[in-house]
């Protein structure tokens, strides 16, 4: 029954196996995730938390093995810390990754950063004869120039990465905690020969919490990625309106509640002739100045939407703003800021009408304006 008390749960090696089993459990299902992201949308940040992870499945089996063999050698030491500094350093270059394109400038910085690693890795093995002291201190100090090059790669992702990146709070949590965790590891080692159990539990809880960190890191890029794919699907590419189908369902829905809504329908004039003379990427600028000015005075009253071409409508959601007053506002201000003009129409509910004779109504509407002299509104 002493073998499974409390207190080795706190304090011994069946408390430090428990930890490290936790922090195996995460990072298996951050690996899994990684994974998953990485076959379908072949980027190469997945692929670089992927390894990391890998890295830190590997140190945390390593750890383990530790609390049952208490092998403590020169070379299993040199091990866990150049895990620990290669898996750091390809977390915080796929977190760059995912909100970044790589560049070659970006494989230069990490290739020097890695060259450095390797290149501070190797002074375990060469101590200077200045820090050389007694024989219990020659192991403790071998280390010692790569927990400070942790400490450093720490300050530099938060100087370099954290601006770059979405979910900056999250980012700087899991930094904070890790600095924490390492400073805690550092003045357990070097002021107190490893003598506090106290202060190494907490270098086995602080990982815990980072790691939960970074599984709610990778899980909100998730629902990024699933927000980006959704919002992709339902708006046109060039404008940044609702697409057509998008747009018609709404009226679709609206209609089915029989809620009292209209329909504006506009087409910019003359632009096959802008086209063919000033080229498509004016044409481009134009629609886009013109969708511009249709979002800033129609979206908070309703929804707005490419319906195809220089076509561009709006669904008037709320029951008191007059849509002939709408769509003058939107002629108005296309005719005074662009190089251009709209012939604008528009048509209100009716009890029994569809959601087709509806748009079909208002883009009669902007025909007749189109075709009695453009640039002018037209009511159905």
């Amino acid at each position: 029954m002493n073998a499974f008390s409390l207190s080795d749960l706190w304090n011994g090696p069946l408390g430090a196996v428990l930890s490290y089993t936790i922090i195996l459990s995460i990072l298996l299902v951050n690996l899994l995730v990684s994974i998953r992201l990485l076959l379908t949308r072949r980027k190469i940040g997945y692929f670089s938390l992927m390894l990391s992870l890998l890295i830190l499945m590997t140190q945390y089996v390593q750890l383990t093995v530790f609390e049952f063999t208490q092998d403590q050698s020169d070379v299993s030491n040199f091990v866990a810390m150049l895990l620990k500094l290669l898996s750091f350093l390809l977390i915080n270059t796929g977190m760059y990754q995912l909100y970044n394109p790589t560049k070659w400038k970006d494989s230069v910085v990490f290739l020097l950063c890695l060259g450095v690693t390797i290149a501070v890795s190797a002074t375990y093995w060469f101590i200077p004869d200045w820090l050389q002291g007694g024989g219990e201190q020659i192991p403790m100090l071998k280390p010692l120039g790569m927990d400070l090059y942790l400490f450093l790669l720490i300050f530099v992702s938060f100087l370099l990465v954290n601006p770059r990146i979405g979910q900056n709070g999250k980012y700087q949590v899991m930094l904070t905690l890790y600095f924490c965790s390492h400073m805690i590891h550092m003045a357990n080692m070097y002021l107190f020969g490893n003598s506090q159990t106290v202060l190494t539990k907490f270098e086995q809880l602080i990982p815990m919490a980072f790691h939960l960190v970074l599984f709610l890191f990778i899980f909100e890029r998730i629902i990024e990625i699933m927000q980006a794919i959704y919002h992709s699907s339902i708006t046109d590419g060039l404008t940044k309106l609702y697409n057509r189908k998008y747009f018609y369902n709404r009226v679709a829905q609206h209609i089915a509640q029989k809620i009292n809504v209209s329909v504006i329908f506009s087409d910019i004039d003359n632009f096959k002739k802008l086209n063919d003379t000033k080229g498509h990427h004016m044409g481009d600028l134009v629609l886009k100045q013109v969708a511009q000015i249709v979002k800033e005075e129609a979206e908070e009253v309703g929804i707005c939407g490419r319906y195809g071409g220089e076509e561009m409508v709006v669904l008037v959601t709320d029951s008191e703003v007059n849509a002939n007053e709408l769509a003058e506002r939107i002629r108005t201000r296309v005719e005074a800021e662009t190089i251009v003009t709209v012939s604008m129409g528009f048509s209100r509910y009716s009890k029994n009408i569809s959601a087709d004779e509806l748009i079909k109504q208002a883009d009669e509407a902007m025909y007749k304006a189109k075709t009695s002299g453009k640039n002018k509104v037209v009511a159905f």
